[in-house]
């Protein structure tokens, strides 16, 4: 009988500064490893610990594994303050991804906040090899400052692509900056999407969650067509620690993506 607590053995093969509290882990496991866009997985460093986290990388890839990741406690530290080549162990995958046969021929909006895109760069992937089944692509994201921004050098490319839309912002900009300073709800305007044929994702701090959601229903999205990452509270990924209820819901097993319809009536949802 399998272990589901045993991990599956893996070498930290490179590591990428995207920015100054946030990295991007390139994991190759012993053996090859599939992921559905939106599922998580558990990330262990042997005899330290380990935490959850989504993948950012193609999940057509099954070689190897991107996991972009701040800097913002015990496990994560230590991940960025190791160097490549260490050994690594994955469990999983676990939990419902992104409803991709859903999202077929509509309009796809996407909003992204900080170390959001992360969860996010793995589905645009996914849309991405496949644009002839979507309408189009409009990715908002936002960063604290210029310097925040993730996959700099990703973003441009992606905006090439035909029937791809993207904007950027940050709350406070720097010399040299020319994009929109303010909060991402700032971008949310004039969007060049058919609410009758619209589909929107979410991912980032739960407050600008929050923020979004309710501008995006102010836009006219229903409930059932928002969709929310809802990563915050995961923990064990089995559903047995009981950290990440969420109502009569367990994240890491009934999530991490849920759309507001089904989250809408349970109180402090972004606590």
């Amino acid at each position: 009988m399998n272990n589901i607590y045993r991990p599956t053995e893996a070498v930290l093969e490179d590591i990428i500064l995207e920015s100054p509290t946030i990295k991007t882990f390139i994991i190759r496991p012993k053996e090859p490893f599939e992921f559905k866009t939106g599922q998580f997985i558990e990330l262990t460093l042997p005899g330290i610990g380990e935490a959850p986290f989504t993948p950012s990388s193609d999940p057509n890839i099954k070689d190897k594994i991107d996991v972009t990741i701040m800097n913002v406690g015990r496990v994560t530290s230590l991940l960025h303050n190791s160097t490549k080549n260490i050994s690594l162990g994955i469990r999983g995958p676990y939990g419902k991804g992104y409803p991709l046969d859903k999202f077929e021929g509509k309009d796809i909006l996407v909003v992204g906040g900080g170390v959001g895109l992360a969860p996010l760069r793995s589905l645009l992937f996914s849309l991405f090899a496949q644009l002839d089944r979507y309408n189009k692509v409009v990715l908002r994201y936002g960063a604290r400052t210029p310097t925040d921004i993730i996959y700099k050098d990703s973003i441009p490319q992606w905006a090439k692509k035909k029937k791809v839309d993207i904007v950027t912002t940050v709350d406070v900009g720097e010399p040299g900056w020319k994009g929109n300073v303010g909060l991402v709800t700032t971008i949310l305007k004039d969007m060049p999407v058919d609410l009758k044929k619209a589909i929107s994702i979410v991912c980032g701090p739960p407050i600008m969650m929050k923020f979004v959601t309710l501008k995006l229903l102010e836009l006219g999205f229903a409930p059932k067509d928002i969709y929310l990452s809802m990563e915050k509270n995961m923990s064990c990924g089995l559903g047995k620690c009981g950290h990440c209820r969420l109502g009569r819901y367990y994240t890491c097993k009934d999530g991490p993506v849920f759309t507001y319809e089904e989250l809408k009536d349970i109180h402090d949802i972004w606590d």
